[in-house]
């Protein structure tokens, strides 16, 4: 029996606008999680709203503070990486921007040159127009972080997995040596997920996101989270809504939504991605391919005890002789969809030189760990023998058989 609700008064205009906000309680719990669209929640008394808006009272004020549907999110976030808090954000540079603002102080940022391009675009900006230092440095080890690491710098901050080169980081031990000289670390996780790698527990400061890839998964939705500790956290919240980065209700919901399958899409990626690697490796036409769960691969024993044999993600690069070779591969691929972003259902490839790190010239390139050449596919869910196939007549139409 659907419960009864009290009818409000006035006259119609005003009915059909009260009675719009009258919301039934529901003592059963939902399986679906729900969408909380309100920007703005009434209270009794003009008080209570400022203390919501000071935050002297827990509750929901306006969208931009907080929302029921986030809050699902955060909770979310905080268990997939066993960190005490999480925090959602418009995008995963905002979630950059926020987390590194919060933890920086008046200090330098020491960042791993193997980097996604719009991060490289983002320092590029804060240096030149807010004054921020940002070094680069080739950050995989502690013995390059320990060489690199001065006294000046408050904040370190590297990809587990390096976009789009695969070079992984010792997380950890990078983490053992941050804490022992007092320096935030901050780890940008996306192309490992949760699923695969979690580096608050293995004692970073705080982990990022782009919510976009992964953790949605779905390819319908722009988010970016940051997991750390409480006060990290708060940190990061009142820099969001203070600078407009909150994200929406139904984003929110998106992301929840998706992260639900996360560990099947997960595996089901990192099975045809390994793959799609080995049948480049053993097409005899590709010089070099880089992915974590080829036994050749620089990292690949670090790899397989980070991830702790849950594999090892669903992106992979290679190199071919020279950017028309690889325009030419890309827009020879039938399966694979010729787009930016990863991490969700379809498969992707991409020619990072003229798309995702178009700003880098070729020094800059061969810092972040690519070339010219070089293709980037991220890997969907699709069927693994299509894959195969699809990047076989590819290959095929820049070495044609003789």
């Amino acid at each position: 029996m659907e419960p009864s609700l009290p009818r409000p008064r006035g006259r119609f205009a005003t009915r059909a606008v009260q009675a719009a906000a009258i919301v039934p309680e529901v003592a059963q719990k939902p399986v679906g999680p729900a969408i909380w669209p309100s920007a703005t929640w009434a209270m009794p008394t003009s008080s209570e709203v400022g203390d919501l808006l000071t935050d002297t009272a827990p509750g929901y004020v306006y969208g931009r503070y907080d929302n029921p549907t986030a809050t699902t999110l955060h909770g979310l976030v905080a268990s997939l990486h066993e960190a005490p808090a999480a925090w959602s954000l418009a995008s995963g540079t905002a979630a950059i921007h926020a987390v590194l603002s919060v933890l920086r102080g008046a200090g330098r940022v020491l960042s791993t040159s193997r980097l996604y391009g719009g991060t490289w675009a983002l320092f590029r900006r804060l240096t030149d127009e807010a004054g921020w230092q940002v070094d680069h440095a080739d950050l995989l080890t502690v013995e390059a972080l320990e060489d690199a690491l001065e006294a000046s710098h408050t904040v370190v901050h590297v990809e587990t997995i390096a976009n789009p080169s695969t070079a992984v980081a010792d997380v950890a031990g990078m983490a053992a040596l941050c804490r022992e000289r007092g320096v935030a670390l901050v780890v940008d996780n996306t192309f490992a997920s949760p699923y695969l790698c979690r580096p608050y527990a293995l004692g970073a400061t705080a982990v990022v996101e782009s919510a976009t890839k992964y953790l949605a998964g779905h390819g319908d939705v722009v988010a970016g989270v940051v997991a750390a500790d409480e006060a990290v956290v708060a940190a990061v919240r009142e820099h969001t809504f203070e600078l407009g980065g909150s994200l929406g209700p139904f984003e929110s919901w998106l992301v929840v939504r998706g992260a639900q399958t996360l560990p099947l899409r997960m595996r089901a990626a990192s099975a045809n991605a390994s793959a799609v690697a080995h049948a480049l490796v053993d097409s005899g036409a590709v010089e070099v391919v880089r992915y974590p769960g080829l036994e050749d691969h620089p990292q690949h024993a670090l790899a397989a005890e980070l991830f702790g044999g849950r594999g090892f993600g669903g992106v992979l690069s290679f190199d071919l002789p020279d950017r028309n070779a690889a325009e030419r591969f890309a827009d020879a691929c039938e399966v694979f969809a010729r787009a930016a972003s990863l991490g969700g259902t379809h498969s992707l490839v991409l020619h990072p030189a003229s798309t995702s790190h178009r700003q880098l010239d070729d020094a800059s390139l061969a810092a972040a760990g690519l070339g010219p050449g070089t293709i980037r596919l991220a890997i969907g869910i699709e069927d693994e023998e299509d894959l195969r196939a699809d990047v076989r007549q590819a290959l095929s139409a820049i070495h044609p058989p003789r």
